[in-house]
């Protein structure tokens, strides 16, 4: 597990970025990588961190060095992964002739098929360690993979071949949307709500955690997403936290962020299709580099 020094958690990221393997992404070489899948434990670029983020966060939970915020548990799992090289040993095992390996250079659909393939597929993973939790890794997405499969089968020629192209979507830039407070929300409960908010960019999903018992929750916290071409609007929906129910709906909105593309901006969004309540956000994009 990490270290016991007393140096905070960007301290020790620091340290992580120095290590010779680390300064290179981890899935097409490009140097001096700012971006991480914590929990898979790889440094990879910015172009690769879009590819990343449409897996989805069951595979790859993607962060950025300088623009997140780090906790303690996040550079622990990071360092459990093991850095590049040894991550790579094990899901690049096994190439075939007949694939390449992207470069710095590649296009978004060699990436993304690439990727795909390393993380998703599992198409090169190598023998596990004599590590258990490293067996059970193996196995849960060994399984993973053997139920997409299962239903791949039963769709049809068109309907997989949309399934095999999902990923191969070129990304511009990405977006940190920071999720300040909710204003007279609505009552979803007895006398008051467990909101929490969803945002939704194309193939990507994430949100915010539970704020229990208020209709005028303080959430700060700042959420990534990669930004699409086309850029698709982002659509923010409130929910109700129910613990042995659907959770009920509270209003949702679009924002069209094709405009913002360089600015940073503060605004606060009226919520549609509920009886009250509103949104207090920032949004700030950052471009890809040239």
């Amino acid at each position: 597990m990490a270290s016991s020094s007393h140096s905070g958690p960007l301290d020790r990221l620091e340290i992580l970025m120095k290590k010779p393997d680390n300064r290179f992404c981890a899935d097409c070489g490009s140097p001096d990588p700012k971006w991480v899948s914590f929990n898979l434990g790889v440094f990879i670029c910015i172009k690769c961190s879009g590819v990343h983020r449409s897996l989805g966060v069951h595979i790859s939970k993607v962060l950025s060095v300088k623009l997140d915020e780090w906790t303690e548990e996040q550079v622990n799992t990071l360092i459990d992964g093991g850095g590049n090289s040894t991550v790579n040993m094990r899901y690049e095992a096994f190439i075939p002739k007949n694939i390449s390996k992207p470069g710095p250079d590649s296009s978004t659909e060699e990436r993304s098929d690439f990727i795909r393939r390393k993380y998703d597929l599992l198409q090169f993973l190598g023998p596990s360690s004599d590590h258990d939790h490293a067996q059970e890794e193996t196995n849960q997405a060994k399984h993973r993979v053997g139920v997409r499969q299962a239903f791949r089968h039963s769709w049809r020629r068109k309907e997989a071949k949309s399934f095999s192209t999902r990923g191969m979507v070129e990304f511009v830039g990405m977006i940190k949307v920071n999720i300040f407070r909710g204003t007279n929300l609505a009552i979803r409960d007895v006398v008051s709500s467990d909101p929490y908010v969803v945002l939704t960019l194309g193939h990507q999903s994430v949100k915010t955690k539970v704020v229990k018992r208020s209709l005028n929750p303080i959430w700060n916290e700042s959420l990534m997403l990669s930004v699409p071409s086309p850029t698709p609007p982002l659509k923010l929906e409130v929910f109700d936290k129910d613990k042995f129910s659907t959770d009920d709906r509270m209003g949702e909105a679009e924002i069209k962020i094709g405009p913002l593309v360089q600015r940073r901006e503060k605004m606060i969004i009226p919520l549609q299709n509920v009886e009250s309540g509103e949104l207090e956000i920032e949004l700030e994009c950052v471009p890809l580099p040239q």
